[in-house]
């Protein structure tokens, strides 16, 4: 009778694979410049009615603060649990879109020049941002189908 332990699974040689490769991606410049693009565009974004000036519409201003700050927050961690960054990337993208039409949801009518481009034009940056991540995602889930043979 054997007394030996089944390997635990933290420990599979394929798992220990997917780690490896994971940290590879994460360590490109792309997915470095990504995270730290989208950071950055989420931190602008909740600041952007003091700094651009529209913090007297309340209800855009509460939208900026709360989405940036949650932007950056699901994008900052992009990097450190990658594995697990294909629904961040999609719920990032959408707060994109959000941001994007948050002037007229918002702030109705009395929308701005200043806010819509402020919010037009980072809305489709974090789009654009949550896109890549969601491409690198995919195109590592892909390539970890078609090594797996499956």
């Amino acid at each position: 009778m054997s007394t030996q332990l089944p390997m635990s699974m933290e420990h599979h040689p394929d798992i220990l694979e997917i780690r490896d490769h994971y940290e590879r991606i994460v360590s490109t410049p792309r997915a470095q410049a990504v995270e730290a693009l989208a950071v950055a565009a989420g931190l602008f974004l909740a600041i952007s009615p003091w700094v651009v000036g529209f913090s007297g519409f309340s209800g855009l201003t509460v939208s900026n603060l709360v989405l940036g700050l949650a932007f950056a927050a699901l994008m900052a961690g992009y990097g450190s649990g990658y594995e697990r960054t294909h629904a961040r990337a999609w719920a990032a993208t959408m707060i994109g879109a959000w941001t994007v039409i948050a002037p007229w949801a918002a702030a109705g009518t009395d929308a701005v020049r200043r806010t819509v481009l402020t919010n037009v034009i980072t809305g489709g940056l974090m789009v654009c941002l949550g896109m890549a991540a969601v491409s690198m995602a995919a195109g590592l889930m892909s390539r970890r189908g078609m090594a797996s043979g499956g």
